[in-house]
């Protein structure tokens, strides 16, 4: 690899995605031109929206490298070829697109959204109550109206602790489910060691979480439903939720591969405008794709869904203290064989 791929790559990599599981790949074909793939072994196909959520997926991917190499000095042309994709097909690599480098003025709002990008993390600390500012929504909502989304706010407490508990039914539902059981446990680090050496995954750490009451948890599933076992459970996983004042959500076209794919790139313009105003957020994106959790937030938040349209996203939105770095893999990692001029 050559510049100045290596100064992008070094930084896009740290992108977020579902389960911290890092599918997007890179095959570099020249100075200036890559093609991108998504890693079918790295996504989530047993979840509901699993699929779909892999090309959310790649146009977070797409805007983070566009994020990145502005900050650099470059500006990302694309031809994508959005084409289904097929979790059971031989060739694992799936195709999105071919990206240009163009080189381009770094202004001020490139270099202070590759600042963002690079100081972003995912907090599941306990907030501190605070409300987020009426202008920094007003600011979130602007861009998911351009995009052609609408941004839902909640600060009443009633939706929020309805909302908190619907978060943590969903583990325990989904954990009935032997395949989505068996995805998350192929994405836990119980340890800061397994967490480093694989460079991937949620680690107890970042989920707040002691790694041996995490392990035990997770792989006797059967003994969240008993009385004492599962209450010390369900307790210290609601430790890390404190001090939530907020709730967003985001609904708009969410019916083909474009949708999916724009639909990533507003979440994380959004995302780093939060960010630039010193608001954290942690997805609740299992509300979303478990089928009963998301009918009943639906119900809750009086949301409506129709003409291809459907709310797509679930934040906790607020402030709290700096939450721990998540592991990312290396460069090589992320990297396909290929022609490197």
């Amino acid at each position: 690899m050559q510049a100045p791929w290596d100064d992008v790559l070094a930084q896009v990599r740290r992108y977020p995605s579902p389960h911290n599981s890092q599918p997007m790949k890179v095959r570099v074909t020249s100075p200036h031109t890559a093609d991108v793939f998504y890693d079918l072994d790295r996504g989530l196909p047993a979840e509901s929206f699993g699929i779909p959520f892999a090309h959310v997926c790649a146009g977070v991917f797409l805007h983070a490298l566009g994020v990145v190499a502005g900050a650099h000095g470059w500006r990302v042309e694309e031809d994508l070829d959005l084409t289904p994709m097929d979790f059971d097909a031989a060739d694992r690599a799936h195709r999105i697109g071919t990206v240009r480098l163009v080189a381009r003025a770094i202004d001020a709002e490139a270099a202070a959204d590759g600042e963002a990008f690079v100081r972003r993390r995912t907090s599941r600390r306990p907030y501190d109550g605070r409300l987020v500012d009426d202008d920094v929504l007003a600011g979130a909502a602007a861009i998911a109206a351009e995009a052609g989304h609408t941004l839902g706010v909640s600060a009443d407490p009633d939706d929020v602790r309805a909302l908190v508990r619907i978060n943590q039914r969903t583990l325990f539902d989904d954990l009935r489910n032997d395949a989505v059981h068996a995805e998350i446990l192929q994405w836990l680090r119980y340890s800061e060691r397994e967490a480093a050496a694989t460079g991937d995954g949620l680690s107890a750490a970042t989920m707040l979480m002691p790694g041996g009451v995490l392990r035990f948890a997770m792989r006797h599933r059967g003994l969240w439903e008993a009385p004492v076992i599962g209450s010390f459970i369900k307790a210290v996983y609601l430790r890390t939720m404190r001090g939530v004042p907020q709730l967003a959500w985001l609904t708009g076209p969410f019916a083909d591969e474009r949708d999916y794919l724009e639909a990533g790139r507003t979440f994380l313009r959004i995302w780093l405008h939060l960010e630039r105003n010193g608001v954290v957020l942690h997805p609740l994106g299992t509300v979303i794709t478990n089928p009963t959790s998301h009918a009943a937030l639906v119900q809750r938040l009086g949301i409506r869904e129709e003409n291809g349209e459907m709310a797509w996203m679930l934040v906790r939105i607020g402030y709290s203290p700096r939450p721990p770095l998540a592991h990312r893999r290396d460069v090589a990692e992320m990297l396909l064989p290929g022609e490197t001029p």
